[in-house]
């Protein structure tokens, strides 16, 4: 059995939560010994006593079986932190979660995207706000993601699956299960055209303390974030600081000064987040002007209009694809740089990026 198979089933054990996985990880760096080699006392001397309980009681190789096997009966895949297919970004986050389980397309996975988020009780104008700047963020080519929560978030969700691009729906519950309930038309159309998401395993029920662990994922997926409306406890707030936290960039789109909706994304503006009123806001911080989208829209390529960074990287670039990391390397940039540099050469369609964090000119 391959350590990806042993780490999931290590994600399904009960009570075994992202901490115990971490010790054990430090302790038996190669993981397909866990099962070859039997309990080593000295290994597992770091765990708590009813982790290592649960682990010579229950972890065995029929364990991790039955519940591949109750994944591809509901037609759920997941995908490990060890996978090349796991999100470049959300690796590089302080805890990125040892196993997202998904449903739709895994290339989105890899996408170019940007969190709008809010409150789940929205002014009229914060929704029409919310699905227009999802849906025009969606027609530059970005991936829209959210938690699809009512509110904020659903509008986001509606805006992108009009635009040319998609949306990833990451849930504070199980793959399988849809909350709120009434969201389960929004939740078929986006397992059909998007992605759902989810670091929690089958049956999962909502919780209150669920959905700050699904917030880090939403802004750990994300080159930034956008704050449409939001009180000034709400969480979406925590979303915003997780962000900032990953050195990612906050937005905030503004709100009338009378409204309590809008006081937490004045706040935002008030602490440096960029305010936002159209797509083009957010896309010229990534180095992307629209008029450059336009004329990569007609195949017309205008090589005056790439930047110093863009010609570097262009010229690390050949027919083979190369890795981010290879680029990271030979660029010397900083991380977050990068990524903005190869947002606007995809945006440009100058490269198109491949599965495993891959990149190749077109």
């Amino acid at each position: 059995m391959d350590a990806r198979s042993i780490l999931f089933g290590l994600h399904e054990l009960p009570g075994f939560g992202w901490r115990s996985i971490q010790k054990l990880l430090h302790r038996v760096p190669d993981l397909t010994n866990l099962l070859q080699r039997g309990w080593n006392q000295q290994e597992l001397s770091g765990l708590q006593p009813d982790k290592l309980k649960a682990l010579k009681d229950n972890f065995h190789m029929d364990f991790v079986a039955s519940r591949l096997n109750k994944y591809a009966e509901a037609g759920i895949r997941f995908v490990t932190v060890l996978d090349e297919a796991y999100p470049a970004l959300l690796k590089q986050t302080a805890k990125p979660p040892w196993v997202l389980y998904y449903r739709g397309n895994d290339r989105l996975l890899q996408a170019s995207a940007i969190a709008v988020v809010g409150t789940r009780t929205p002014t009229t104008y914060g929704k029409k706000a919310a699905e227009r700047l999802s849906r025009e963020l969606s027609d530059a080519g970005l991936t829209v993601v959210s938690g699809l929560a009512r509110g904020i978030d659903s509008s986001a969700h509606l805006g992108a699956l009009q635009g040319k691009g998609s949306t990833i729906a990451v849930l504070g519950t199980g793959p399988d299960i849809v909350y709120p309930p009434e969201n389960k038309s929004l939740y078929r159309e986006i397992a059909e055209k998007g992605l759902i998401l989810s670091e929690f395993p089958l049956g999962t029920s909502p919780h209150p303390g669920l959905f700050p662990l699904r917030n880090r994922i939403i802004a750990g997926i994300s080159l930034g974030t956008v704050v449409v409306e939001a009180a000034l406890k709400s969480g979406s707030l925590i979303t915003a600081d997780q962000a900032l936290e990953e050195s990612r960039e906050v937005f905030a789109v503004p709100g009338p000064i009378t409204s309590p909706k809008s006081l937490g994304a004045l706040s935002l503006i008030k602490q440096g987040a960029k305010l936002v009123t159209g797509a083009e806001d957010i896309l010229e911080e990534y180095g992307v002007l629209p008029a450059a989208n336009s004329a990569a829209a007609t195949g017309y390529r205008n090589t005056s209009m790439r930047t110093e960074e863009e010609r570097l990287i262009l010229g690390l670039m050949r027919e083979e694809p190369i890795s981010f990391d290879d680029l990271l390397e030979r660029s010397h940039f900083q991380f977050g740089h990068l990524h903005s540099v190869l947002l606007s050469l995809l945006m440009k369609k100058e490269i198109e990026q491949l599965p495993g964090s891959m990149y190749v000119i077109l």
